[in-house]
């Protein structure tokens, strides 16, 4: 699937001449991707997704990342990059996945509200010669959420596919959030910042995937 073309004025940047691999199902990495502007293709790459229980709650996202990118066996040319990522939420110190039903989904959801928790996403990058990753972290203050509220956005919008039971994008992130320290798109999946930062340095430093031009 093609997630994004390069704008037509970008293409002297030199790191624009690579291709990326994402390796995720969620659509709101791929739209963050296409609106970079980054050519990019989908692949999908299934993995289990146990860790240790000595893990520390802030490893978690980094560490499943690398096992997503570390999976992935298909061929890939010279110019191509790799890209995984995982998010969580951590509250208390303890990580918060997916909801697998509506009850949990707003048992989820009333912990949260009124409190500060941590959004880390994890990301890792595949190339000829390198292989990276990192994390980033965004702290989220939820406003105090009635039941209404709670029951009204678990029934429309379904938030079973997100960690920690919300989509910041959605109306409960309007209507819900009062303040959040760090990267907005991080807690939507993908710290494009960073990732745009650390694209460049890969592929345009040492050991650069692609030919330099002037």
């Amino acid at each position: 699937m093609d997630c994004g073309k390069p704008d037509s004025r970008d293409a002297g940047l030199t790191w624009m001449d690579c291709s990326l691999l994402l390796g995720s199902k969620s659509p709101r990495r791929r739209e963050l991707i296409a609106r970079l502007g980054l050519p990019c293709r989908t692949v999908e790459i299934d993995v289990e997704e146990t860790l240790t229980h000595t893990m520390a709650a802030s490893e978690v996202a980094e560490s499943l990342a690398r096992k997503k990118c570390e999976a992935f066996s298909g061929r890939m040319e010279d110019n191509e990059v790799l890209v995984t990522a995982d998010t969580v939420v951590v509250h208390g110190g303890t990580v918060m996945g997916k909801p697998h039903s509506r009850q949990e989904a707003v048992e989820m959801l009333r912990l949260l509200s009124g409190s500060v928790h941590q959004v880390y996403t994890g990301v890792a990058l595949r190339g000829k010669g390198f292989s990276f990753s990192f994390s980033e972290k965004t702290d989220v203050l939820f406003s105090r959420l009635s039941d209404v509220e709670i029951d009204y956005y678990v029934d429309v919008y379904r938030p079973f596919d997100k960690a920690g039971a919300y989509g910041i994008q959605e109306w409960i992130g309007m209507i819900g959030i009062e303040r959040i320290e760090g990267c907005y798109y991080n807690v939507m999946g993908l710290p494009v910042a960073r990732l745009y930062k650390e694209l460049k340095r890969l592929v345009n430093g040492d050991g650069s995937v692609v030919d330099q031009r002037p």
